[in-house]
């Protein structure tokens, strides 16, 4: 029997739009069904340009793209058919309730009675007003109902949880990896490691319209820079923590030492355990940082 095609598959794919942007660049990506793959990278890397590609909804300069084997150009239709979407910037029919829309969008997928409901509940969404009064973050919910309400194999999700609050970003977590525990395959564009860290797989780097790397989620974090603050009983000489081979830019205030970590924290651990620790804070890395290091991985390369 031959394997199945992956969930996504593009090759060579370019996009430069007039002016000579060019949003993607012979970007090669395989996602595997049952996967969920995440895209990090600032605004205007390529992330949504990718994600309105696989969908067809712009066509590419060059290369190509398919999903579950069916090419997004000539079978757009048919690729699309099983797919769930999440625009970055979500646009609904405002005169419209939130009911009325899912009611309208399940009777076009065929989607089953009252199958929004249970989502609805769940993310604690308000159906009977009009999309126009609600605020952006119950809009989005409502965007996130409608893409997973018919239970598509694949989900297309642009920065899913923007508006949402905490309670209901953990919501969001938590259903994509059921969507995934249930074979079901998600491809999602963020800024957060945080959110990432909670859902993905793999996760691509995208910059520039180009993957800078494709990393598991532990491979991400063993490289990404953490920030230590520990407070101690007494002083500590700085050079003691310097000298250890995953610490940089060691810096002392009276009884507070301040550090950067890239990589295991053993070291540092047994370091600290010589001395009467009072508080210690890890703060992981922001975006930027993750993407600076790759970027100094690449010049260095040059």
């Amino acid at each position: 029997m031959p394997p199945s095609p992956p969930a996504i598959k593009t090759v060579a794919l370019s996009k430069v739009y007039p002016g000579g942007v060019e949003a993607l660049t012979a970007l090669d990506l395989v996602v595997e069904p049952g996967e969920v793959f995440a895209l990090l990278g600032p605004n205007g890397a390529g992330k949504s340009t990718l994600i309105r590609v696989l969908l067809d909804l712009i066509r590419p300069t060059a290369g190509h793209a398919s999903l579950f084997g069916i090419d997004t150009r000539t079978g757009g239709p048919a690729a699309r058919a099983d797919a769930g979407y999440v625009p970055g910037d979500p646009r609904l029919a405002g005169r419209m309730t939130g009911r009325e829309q899912l009611e309208s969008l399940a009777r076009l997928r065929r989607a089953s009675a009252g199958a929004h409901e249970a989502l609805a509940e769940r993310f604690a969404a308000p159906l009977d007003r009009p999309m126009r009064d609600l605020s952006r973050g119950n809009r989005q919910k409502i965007a996130l109902i409608q893409a997973f309400m018919h239970e598509p194999r694949l989900l297309l999700l642009d920065e899913a949880t923007s508006g949402l609050d905490p309670l209901m970003q953990d919501q969001f977590r938590r259903l994509v990896r059921e969507q995934a525990s249930e074979g079901r395959t998600v491809l999602l564009s963020s800024h957060s490691l945080d959110e990432v860290q909670h859902t993905a797989d793999r996760v691509g780097i995208i910059r520039e319209g180009r993957l800078a790397a494709v990393e598991t989620v532990e491979g991400l974090i063993s490289r990404s820079v953490r920030h230590v603050t520990a407070r101690l009983a007494t002083r500590a000489d700085p050079a003691d923590f310097a000298s250890l081979r995953s610490v940089r830019d060691v810096t002392s205030d009276r009884r507070i030492l301040r550090m950067r970590v890239q990589g295991e924290m053993d070291d540092l651990v047994k370091a600290l355990a010589s001395h009467q620790v009072l508080d210690l804070t890890i703060t992981p890395a922001d975006l930027e940082e993750i993407f600076l290091g790759f970027y100094h991985e690449d010049e260095s390369d040059a």
